[in-house]
């Protein structure tokens, strides 16, 4: 059924992107302007005769979200938008109220725990940086930080740059105590990464992670393993910030962290650009499906779920 939006929902396409970016998408997406013409119109109709959408976005910008992680693999995207929809219904506490201007959201972002870095990587990708020791966790809990998070990226997808040439992190754990481990239940980690590998439209190129504390390698061997190969594989461990500058150009990383810009003024930048987002953010929540409960990906949710003394960071041994 598909309800759309009011503001003409059915886009025509308007290119945004360099030669030299439409020609990387060629070679790495298999996009032309025929394919990608045909993948839009085929998506919308794939939503319209879908009995289970009741509403959902079909301008180009957000169908492109799926159609570029896939490479325009109509059946492929097509499952991600379909299990998109669906777990935004079934963890409205991580994926619904996206409100830049909620006191709560604009104290961690004010905090710096995250924040999308000004400048671009080497490969032209998109860099999140997060600071642990920035995340309050007796404070404030795990819905929190996905909200959180979940309003960065909601606001980036849209962006055809960084549809193409995809997502860089970089995650210092320094500062990372038990009370942030204790936030995440096993269950709600491995649910989270399943959202992120299976339904959240962005290629996730590269993952640093710099001053991991010893004590928490068991927790970071535990979220590996929920990787898969390809993921697994980007997954970048740094003993210290010299590692990391050989791997991410110093100079686009913040101040402290030997760049050029004060990361306090990438907050407040980049707090302007979230909130330039704040109104079409809030409107996913538009979006709805009928979610059938007895669906194999729901399902998966609930099979082999890790229980008694497993189930918790809390009674996780590390060294």
């Amino acid at each position: 059924m598909g309800c759309g939006y009011e503001n003409g929902e059915e886009d025509t396409y308007q290119c945004t992107l360099s030669s030299e970016m439409q020609t990387l998408a060629q070679q790495e997406l298999r996009e032309d302007e025929a394919t990608r013409s045909h993948a839009i119109t085929q998506m919308r109709s794939w939503i319209d005769m879908h009995p289970e959408i009741q509403c959902c976005r079909k301008d180009s910008a957000f169908l492109l979200r799926f159609l570029r992680t896939k490479k325009f693999c109509l059946p492929m995207a097509q499952e991600m938008l379909e299990k998109y929809l669906i777990v935004r219904q079934l963890y409205p506490q991580w994926f619904q109220r996206l409100d830049v201007l909620d006191p709560e959201v604009q104290d961690i972002l004010n905090s710096g725990y995250l924040v999308a870095l000004p400048e671009r990587d080497r490969q032209g990708r998109k860099v999140l940086f997060s600071c642990a020791v920035k995340f309050d966790p007796y404070k404030y809990t795990s819905a929190h930080m996905a909200r959180v998070h979940s309003i960065v990226v909601e606001s980036l997808m849209d962006e055809e740059e960084n549809q193409i040439t995809g997502y860089s992190h970089v995650n210092d754990e320094s500062g990372l105590t038990m009370g942030h481990i204790s936030l995440w239940s096993l269950n709600d980690i491995r649910n989270m990464l399943r959202c992120i590998q299976n339904s959240t439209p962005m290629r996730h190129k590269s993952t640093h992670f710099i001053n991991v504390p010893p004590y928490a390698n068991k927790v970071f061997d535990f979220f590996t393993a929920l990787l898969n190969d390809k993921l697994k594989n980007r997954v970048m461990l740094h003993k210290d910030i010299e590692s990391l500058q050989k791997a991410v150009d110093p100079k686009i990383l913040p101040k402290e962290y030997g760049g050029v810009v004060p990361l306090s003024d990438m907050i407040a930048d980049f707090k302007k650009f979230l909130e330039s987002k704040r109104e079409r953010v809030m409107a996913l929540d538009k979006m709805t499906i009928s979610v059938n409960k007895k669906a194999k990906f729901i399902t998966e949710f609930e099979d082999q779920q890790i229980t008694g003394m497993a189930g918790s960071f809390r009674k996780l041994q590390v060294d």
